[in-house]
């Protein structure tokens, strides 16, 4: 099952997967960039003794090597990563694949690889990522969500880029399965009542 709500961690990343689990995120991808392996490795087999005692789910972004080697639950590989269906030979079923999107050419692509569920965005601008896509903001992730359902790709769509608690419903309305949110709960004073509004505004 594909987590509604995503976490993506910030620095300091195990205080602030920390504080994100107890403020009730189940999924956790740690994204950490500029380690070699070894450093990749133990950050993650922290995250995951962190996710592990809150029942959360950890995801490694960027390395498979790094998923397989602290026993994640999953991966999400960039599209200058690991080609998504090269990612499925060497895992099997073994671990979740996500794979991030930009357009529905890039969806498309990655529909017939095996991914569990794509990463579609930046939404709006965000100082998180450094090497951002175009913006698509609400009006071009709704004529990609329409082409999706059109062509009746069923993969879970998860809309990533500076997302609000306030976009929610608006992105569900075209199709959106969920979000993935790094600065909205990183930066919130009361964590859990985010996680909360987030979760609440899905059921609307």
């Amino acid at each position: 099952m594909i987590a509604r709500l995503q976490y993506i961690s910030q620095e300091p990343h195990l205080e602030n997967i920390q504080l994100a689990c107890e403020a009730g995120c189940d999924w956790i991808q740690i994204r950490a960039k500029n380690l070699n392996f070894d450093q990749y490795v133990w950050l993650a087999e922290q995250a995951k003794m962190i996710s592990d005692r809150h029942n959360a789910k950890l995801i490694v972004n960027d390395s498979i090597q790094v998923a397989i080697e602290v026993k994640a639950y999953g991966v999400h590989l960039g599209k200058k990563d690991l080609d998504l269906a090269e990612a499925r030979k060497l895992v099997g079923n073994k671990l979740i694949i996500g794979g991030s999107t930009n357009s529905l050419e890039d969806i498309l692509e990655a529909a017939d690889k095996g991914v569990d569920y794509l990463g579609l965005g930046p939404f709006r601008y965000t100082t998180t990522k450094t090497d951002l896509n175009a913006v698509l903001g609400l009006e071009g992730m709704a004529k990609i969500m329409n082409e999706v359902q059109k062509r009746n790709i069923k993969i879970p769509i998860v809309a990533i880029g500076g997302i609000q608690v306030s976009d929610i419903v608006a992105l569900k309305k075209i199709g959106i399965y969920g979000v993935a949110v790094s600065g909205l709960i990183t930066s919130a004073k009361d964590k859990k009542q985010i996680v909360n509004d987030i979760m609440n505004s899905f059921e609307l």
